[in-house]
């Protein structure tokens, strides 16, 4: 009846037991303060069954924050592991709970760090930055978020019920087939990847609609703030990509549950092909999650600068330019398979030719500061933090570009320092910019300044700190996934050092936890009653602070790249009064969030075998959409009355000014 479910399931290692612990007395004081302040009818009327993409994107950070906070912890124990696992002493972690961990930090940071960002950050800015009262698809919208937490929370399913692969963030096989994999880790990995994959895909439809289609009057796509540039070619990758990862997993999935050989190494299957699938969604992905982040500098940079950006067509350029060539790299990711020297040169150049475009974008940000009036708020920090780490991640990688140099490097700790170079450097620190910028539009109060630019010395002192023992290790020859080592290498010393590093981030991380407690508290002194605390260029500070449910009493019409800076130029003080009309939006429904547990379900049974429970599930999502079909779909309205009063009212804050 429980198929592969047993008691044993639930039986860990010391470690791990506490870890567990951890979880779910977090989960207790959070399901108990909801209880103790009576707020649980609140949260689900106002939140987890709302279609509007503003909360949404909330959401969507929320629980990125949360996963954020599980990744950074995988990555400490890794480090801590490595610091203390040298000759004689094997450390504190089994090596195949260190080989769990590391495959987990990987999927957690990759799809629930990184895509909960970009996801969050369009669903609260791309709609404000184009004119629009929603995005395309409010229901799908919805549907998307719910999926991507469903993986979320199955990754956390698996801290306390069973084990999680040991197959690494990418799943190799022949180490992810039954032969060398047969317990449920995997199966977790699998169905984790499969339901945020659907999510995702099904968002980057919906966003790429909202942009094409739904820009206010006068907004032609080379009137675009850049961010919202950075998202649509972002979503152009997703659609394409995401695609070919559902795919391939598929594929993995017949192999384990039906016998099939598409990636063995027996019946005429071929593990190579699978190495050629996943990278070949892998590489566009790296790019969907850095794309945003720099569109978030572009928006930035002219705004603590006090100047427009330098050069907007060739960013616009840049970043198609980065678009095409991000699917024609895949392959430098296996330079030593033993390709021909003609294949190996052809993706090498195809690389190194990327850099350009990045390049380009690096430069124009840095004219952009020249001769400006530049403020080192935090989210300037953040930027700055960016070019510095970005800059030297981008350099070791066009040195891994060349195939001679990436056969010595090629699984070594200087692969990993690159990375994290590239996307902690690029997305997490574009993230942290994104979200200090835009938090008094989302929130209507700014965020703490000292405990930001605290949080921010703490993070980038950390991360050098952290990364940098990682290149020398990787020209020492220190490989990856590596939970012991022998003392007479040296190793240790730097091993410690990036535990230090590791450290410091950790308490950067805590003082923006700070941040954001005390920017709470001192919320009445830092509200912003202008709906322009930054002096934006774009229409999203045209609006209050936080936006009103409709955004929009009035679509605007767009006549500049910049077209906030333009009214607050021209003002139209002789304009006659707007007349309002009656706003139709879509009301809240309990079916996206039916949609979610039916989906945990199924995930969950697959990877236990409960095939029944699968079974019912399945029908479970399938009778929700036939609901939703059935439904009444009228949408609420807000009175033109309501619409005049909400709007008087944000005047008349103007005026306080």
């Amino acid at each position: 009846m429980f198929g592969n479910l047993t008691w044993d399931a639930f039986v860990h290692d010391p470690v791990q037991n506490s870890a567990n612990i951890g979880v779910v007395i977090g989960g207790i004081v959070v399901f108990g303060l909801m209880f103790y302040y009576k707020r649980w009818k609140w949260l689900w009327n106002e939140w987890l069954t709302s279609l509007d993409p503003k909360k949404i994107g909330v959401m969507y950070l929320v629980v990125t924050l949360v996963m954020l906070l599980k990744g950074l912890s995988d990555a400490f124990m890794m480090r801590l592991q490595q610091s203390m696992a040298a000759g004689a002493s094997t450390g504190y972690l089994e090596p195949d709970h260190f080989q769990q961990i590391f495959t987990a930090h990987g999927a957690t940071m990759i799809f629930f760090v990184g895509m909960g960002v970009i996801f969050g950050m369009m669903n609260l800015v791309v709609p404000l930055q184009i004119g629009a009262r929603d995005v395309a698809f409010p229901f799908l919208n919805a549907v998307s978020f719910w999926l991507f937490a469903v993986g979320a929370s199955l990754i956390m399913v698996s801290l306390l019920i069973g084990d999680f692969s040991v197959g690494g963030w990418l799943g190799y096989p022949p180490l992810t087939g039954l032969e060398y994999s047969p317990g449920e880790g995997v199966d977790y990995w699998i169905w984790i990847l499969q339901i945020a994959g659907v999510g995702s895909t099904l968002a980057g439809i919906n966003f790429l609609v909202t942009i094409f289609k739904m820009r206010c009057p006068g907004m032609t796509l080379m009137k675009m703030p850049l961010f919202t540039w950075s998202a649509l070619t972002a979503l152009i990758l997703i659609v394409f990509a995401f695609p070919i990862l559902t795919a391939t997993l598929s594929l993995l999935t017949l192999d384990r549950y039906l016998g099939m050989h598409f990636f063995t190494s027996s019946f005429g299957g071929n593990p190579m092909m699978y190495v050629n699938l996943i990278w070949a969604w892998g590489h566009p992905e790296v790019y969907i999650l850095v794309l945003p982040a720099f569109g978030i500098f572009s928006e930035v940079v002219p705004t603590f600068c006090q100047k427009r950006l330098f050069g907007y067509s060739s960013m616009v350029g840049a970043l198609v330019v980065i678009t095409i060539l991000s699917f024609i790299v895949w392959l430098h990711h296996f330079f030593t398979m033993g390709a021909a020297p003609n294949v190996n040169a052809f993706f090498g150049i195809t690389t190194m030719l990327i850099a350009i475009p990045t390049g380009v974008k690096v430069f124009n940000w840095l004219f952009t500061q020249y001769r400006g009036r530049i403020h080192f708020d935090t989210p300037m920090l953040w930027f700055l933090g960016f070019a510095v780490t970005f800059t030297l991640g981008g350099m070791a990688g066009i040195l891994l570009s060349i195939p001679p140099a990436d056969f010595q490097f090629h699984n070594s700790l200087f692969l990993v320092a690159h990375f994290h170079s590239v996307i902690i450097g690029g997305v997490l620190f574009g993230f942290f910019s994104g979200v200090t910028y835009w938090f008094p539009k989302v929130a209507g109060f700014k965020l703490n300044e000292k405990w930001g630019q605290r949080a921010f010395w703490f993070w980038f002192s950390g991360f050098l700190l952290a990364f940098a023992p990682l290149y020398m290790l990787g020209f020492m020859g220190a490989t990856r996934r590596l939970d012991h080592y022998d003392a007479s290498t040296g190793w240790q010393p730097l091993f410690i050092v990036a535990s230090m590093g590791a450290l410091l981030i950790a308490v950067g991380l805590i003082c923006q936890i700070i941040q954001l407690i005390v920017s709470i508290k001192e919320r009445h002194k830092n509200r912003d009653v202008t709906g322009d605390p930054w002096h934006g260029r774009t229409l999203e500070w045209s609006i209050s602070s936080p936006p009103p449910a409709y955004n929009f009493a009035i679509i605007p019409t767009v006549h500049d790249r910049d077209p906030f800076w333009e009214m607050k130029q021209n003002p139209s003080s002789h304009a006659p009064k707007p007349r309002y009309e009656d706003i139709h939006l879509p009301k809240n429904t309990p079916i996206p969030v039916l949609i979610g547990m039916f989906s945990l379900c199924f995930g969950f049974a697959l990877t236990w075998h409960i095939m029944w429970l699968a079974a019912v599930s399945f029908i479970g999502v399938l009778a929700s959409l036939v609901i939703h079909l059935c439904e009444d779909h009228t949408e609420y309205t807000i009175s033109a009355a309501e619409v005049a009063r909400i709007e008087e009212q944000f005047e008349k804050r103007k005026m306080l000014v």
